[in-house]
């Protein structure tokens, strides 16, 4: 892969095989020649589980402290909380017409999905147009309620959700280069809190192998945990 001027000299800057405290890996970040938009800061976790076993999935919520920093696209699939739905922020409200309008159209540009329980076996008509983008509400990732205020609420004030891929990694948001390393120091930890209150039962070993954190433009720093 070709890499930027900026990236080479980020690069150079640190010991890619050195494992930073997160207060020392932020301040490393913080130095990074700067990109002309600002950045997502992201972690990406490596874990030791095997994902082909259902018992060592991984999926969950975290409340950031601060947010992600990115403005999140809500739909709620309700009949009867359409209302309340929209008071909360929801971006797009419906019920079964809404489901018919995404089976028709074949896409839906939204970042998060929540509904009612009653509304899940209507959705199974869309479940392979929101499965394939993790659309799908789920109990696991507390997106699936009768209290549709609550869950748009906290969606839009920090909760996100995230699960591991099919190598066994975890990838999270935790804010913006224009944050301040206090509210990415506490995102983190909160996220990595969350994260080992999290290990499978299954998993007798080390549960983590790696953390690193990164922005969109520079290359990944690890994290001493």
């Amino acid at each position: 892969m070709k890499r930027s001027k900026n990236y080479k000299k980020a690069s150079e800057a640190f010991d890619l095989e050195r494992n930073y405290p997160i207060e020392e890996a932020l301040e490393i970040l913080e130095k990074f020649p700067k990109a002309k938009f600002d950045e997502t800061v992201e972690v990406h976790v490596k874990t030791e589980i095997d994902f082909k076993k259902t018992d060592q999935q991984i999926r969950t919520t975290v409340n950031l402290p601060h947010g992600s920093g990115k403005e999140i696209k809500v739909v709620a699939f309700t009949e009867n909380n359409q209302e309340e739905a929209k008071k909360a922020g929801a971006d797009i409200v419906g019920g079964e017409e809404l489901i018919a309008k995404i089976a028709k159209d074949k896409d839906i540009a939204i970042d998060v999905a929540v509904a009612t329980p009653d509304m899940m076996p209507k959705l199974a008509k869309i479940a392979k147009i929101l499965g394939p983008k993790g659309l799908m509400p789920n109990a696991k990732s507390q997106t699936v309620s009768p209290q549709v205020e609550k869950m748009i609420k906290e969606i839009k004030k920090g909760k996100a959700s995230f699960r591991n891929d099919n190598g066994g990694n975890i990838h999270l948001a935790i804010g913006k280069r224009s944050f301040d390393k206090k509210a990415l120091k506490e995102n983190f930890e909160e996220f990595e809190k969350v994260l080992r209150a999290n290990k499978p039962e299954a998993i007798k070993k080390a549960f983590v192998k790696n953390i690193s954190i990164s922005a969109t433009m520079t290359p990944g720093i690890k994290i001493k945990s």
